[in-house]
């Protein structure tokens, strides 16, 4: 990397791991570089689950010093993370608590009683958000239930990537994608539905200004060259920009890493009852185009077994799909969306439970497990493309998997066969090119007449994996 290269750096944080990535163009070409990895450490207190959020400003601002002595022209700097948690800050900007993690469980009872209020039908209509309870809208009545008074003297409400962003130097807003994941922004106007915090009880003053995705809202703090700016603050919102999807193609994406999100891009919301019923979700995306998806379990089973099988001595995700592959197949298919799954800790003892409680066939060895979660995952998959199929009353014939799970061949084979349908893997790191990309764009720095995905294209291998045969490298295209 060239000393004074202009470029731009992105912070992707998910629910394991952040990192910072830097990006740079050579014409049509993006490269990109880590400078910085962490982890997404959640705070157990109380017998409640809180994000560290200042553990990760500390690794967010560690990060940007080591992209600028890498860097030292960056020109803008964005930060992209997961949906539906937030940030409750006081007067002088200070957050008055740790933000909860969604995978509290103190929303458990807070859908029910929400719906007496609002029937799921009429909250659907007017937000096409899925109703699952860790949305925003029920942590926030849990708030309204537990602890008002933090509501009352609540300044601001900043989702987490929204939150670092303007801890960095931008304007407390909520760029749209985040905002359209809380079950309260209004799907058609995509502004806060004021009758809906009106009638939940939350219409406080603590309400941030929704922006368009791609906007300059800042400076960095100590360093005024480098612009703040709201990419797509949903992580997702980000990865979907760079499917590397080509015109004319029937396609979905599955955005897969901790969860599995999905679905197709729209103009046009489908708000029936068999969309809410099936749980597909409507989040806002870039350029004013909506993410018509469902929310599934992703990796996080895997990862909490790698987590504790860590704990017995070193082991990588290449071993573990190597040990997969050679386990048999037991078509032990487990619902990972059960909330049995949900919680943290002790992952393998509780698929082994499950089994037994189910009669399924127990997995005996680490490949054994691996590899039902993984054919578990596909079938998941496979039914949810038929619930999207049906609901657009049209075929999908290319599945773009892109994120952390593109990396994992077997399943990416185990899902073009499940769904029999072309999968396209890669890139894996597309939040991330999806973030810097956008930065790009919104500085005028994409070459003329390129589109980001055309830049994806040119700058990433995919690997195709056809039903029932082996998978080819798609090289990016020429340059």
């Amino acid at each position: 990397m060239r000393e004074r290269r202009a470029g731009y750096l992105a912070f992707d944080l998910g629910a394991s791991s952040g990192r910072a990535m830097l990006g740079w163009l050579e014409g049509p070409v993006l490269h990109m570089a880590e400078v910085h990895r962490f982890e997404t450490s959640l705070i157990e207190r109380d017998g409640h689950l809180f994000w560290d959020v200042e553990a990760l400003e500390q690794e967010i601002w560690t990060g940007l010093q080591q992209a600028l002595a890498q860097m030292p022209a960056l020109r803008a700097v964005s930060v992209d993370s997961w949906a539906v948690d937030y940030v409750l800050l006081d007067r002088e900007g200070r957050p008055l608590r740790p933000p909860y993690s969604y995978r509290d469980t103190r929303t458990r009872p807070m859908m029910a009683r929400a719906f007496a209020r609002v029937s799921p039908a009429e909250l659907y209509a007017r937000t096409g958000i899925q109703l699952i309870p860790i949305n925003t809208l029920y942590q926030l009545l849990a708030d309204l239930e537990e602890d008002p008074a933090v509501l009352r003297r609540a300044e601001r409400l900043l989702l987490i990537a929204d939150y670092f962003n303007h801890r960095l130097g931008g304007q407390p807003v909520v760029e749209v994608s985040m905002a359209s994941t809380t079950q309260l922004m209004n799907v058609h106007t995509r502004q806060w539905d004021a009758e809906l915090l009106r009638a939940f009880g939350l219409d406080f003053p603590c309400w941030p200004e929704i922006v368009p995705s791609g906007q300059v809202i800042g400076q960095v703090r100590g360093h005024p060259s480098v612009a703040v700016i709201a990419s797509c603050s949903h992580d997702t919102a980000c990865a979907v920009a760079a499917v590397p999807a080509r015109p004319g193609t029937r396609w979905a994406y599955i955005s897969l890493g901790t969860w599995a999100l999905l679905g197709v891009e729209r103009t046009t919301p489908i708000l029936t009852d068999a969309a809410r019923e099936a749980g597909f979700t409507h989040e806002a995306g870039l350029d004013g185009t909506i993410r018509f998806l469902k929310n599934l379990t992703g990796l996080w089973v895997l990862q909490e077994c790698l987590r504790a099988w860590r704990q017995e001595g070193p082991v990588s995700w290449e071993a573990l799909e190597a040990e997969a592959r050679a386990a048999p197949a037991e078509r032990c298919y487990l619902d990972l969306d059960d909330p049995y799954f949900f919680e943290p800790g002790q992952m393998p003892e509780r698929i082994v439970a499950y089994c037994r409680q189910h009669g399924l066939p127990v997995p005996e060895s680490r490949g054994q497990m691996v590899r039902a979660i993984l054919e578990s995952l596909a079938r998941n998959f496979r039914r949810a493309l038929r619930q999207l199929e049906a609901l657009l009353e049209a075929p999908v014939d290319t599945l773009h998997i892109v994120g952390g799970g593109a990396r994992n061949r077997l399943l990416c084979q185990l899902t073009a066969d499940t769904c029999e349908v072309r999968v396209v893997a890669g890139p894996a790191e597309a939040t991330a090119m999806g973030n810097l990309l956008i930065q790009a764009r919104t500085l005028g720095d994409l070459p003329e007449g390129y589109t980001l995905r055309d830049v994806v294209a040119r700058s990433e291998t995919c690997w195709i994996y056809e039903p029932h045969q082996k998978p080819i490298p798609q090289p990016a295209t020429e340059r």
